[in-house]
């Protein structure tokens, strides 16, 4: 199923360059609004430096592939050594296809996080990367994601009753909504 996770966290904050580098991992390609920062904030946090510097001093870069305009992206990443790629155009895999090839990634070296299965999990399989699936930061969302929000509901439940997707590791695999 193209937009069923390899794994499913928490929080993005929980992964940690060991699970990464176990994982051959060395590019985290995240969404922006609601997995790294929440959806209705400007600024990006305190703890989003922390975990983008833990994993720098490891060798893993971050960059974010969001479907917001350019200003958006770069205005809440302007304090942040965070390279982007805006208008990603997800679920189409352009915008992941568009930073493998910028930044000289492979593709099994890079993994997608993100909290919504018909953008970020979907266009991170088309693209031919592992995804991660993490819940939302908060519980509001903007009007255009709501709809995609009703629709991947049973989806949620039933990665949540089932064991069909990984758990990136057991103490976040109980944490997950």
């Amino acid at each position: 199923m193209g937009f069923w996770p390899t794994w499913k966290v928490s929080s993005i904050f929980a992964v940690t360059p060991a699970q990464l580098q176990a994982r051959g991992k060395k590019y985290v390609l995240t969404d922006l609004d609601n997995t790294l920062i929440p959806w209705n904030q400007k600024d990006a946090l305190d703890q989003v430096r922390t975990w983008a510097s833990t994993l720098a001093k490891q060798g893993i870069q971050v960059i974010v592939v969001s479907n917001n305009n350019h200003h958006r992206v770069a205005e809440a990443l302007a304090d942040l050594p965070i390279q982007f790629v805006a208008r990603a155009l997800k679920p189409l895999p352009v915008g992941i296809k568009r930073a493998l090839k910028e930044f000289r990634i492979d593709a099994s070296e890079a993994v997608m996080v993100g909290d919504q299965f018909f953008t970020d999990v979907l266009a991170g399989s088309l693209a031919g990367v592992d995804t991660i699936l993490v819940a939302p930061l908060v519980d509001t969302d903007g009007w255009n994601t709501r709809i995609n929000r009703l629709l991947e509901k049973p989806l949620r439940h039933l990665i949540r009753v089932h064991d069909w997707t990984k758990p990136w590791s057991s103490e976040n695999h109980e944490k997950f909504r």
